[in-house]
């Protein structure tokens, strides 16, 4: 059976979204700097609360900022 990764479009939207910064999504979604760099590299998978307040940053489903896959 195959492992299952979420991935995340993170960085690429705060790229279309005025260059928005790490700490900028950091501040409007309450969490730190250091979180959003975990989320996006991988390291570390949000709870649903804070995956619903990132894509509503961005003004998308969670299913348009997150997905997985088999590897």
């Amino acid at each position: 059976m195959k492992q299952p990764v979420i991935e995340n479009r993170i960085r690429k939207l705060r790229f279309l979204n005025n260059e928005m910064t790490q700490q900028d999504l950091a501040d409007r979604t309450g969490v730190t700097r250091q979180t959003i760099h975990a989320i996006e590299s991988g390291k570390y998978f949000p709870s649903l609360e804070l995956a619903f307040r990132i894509s509503r940053e961005f003004d998308l489903t969670v299913e348009e900022v997150f997905f997985w896959r088999e590897k």
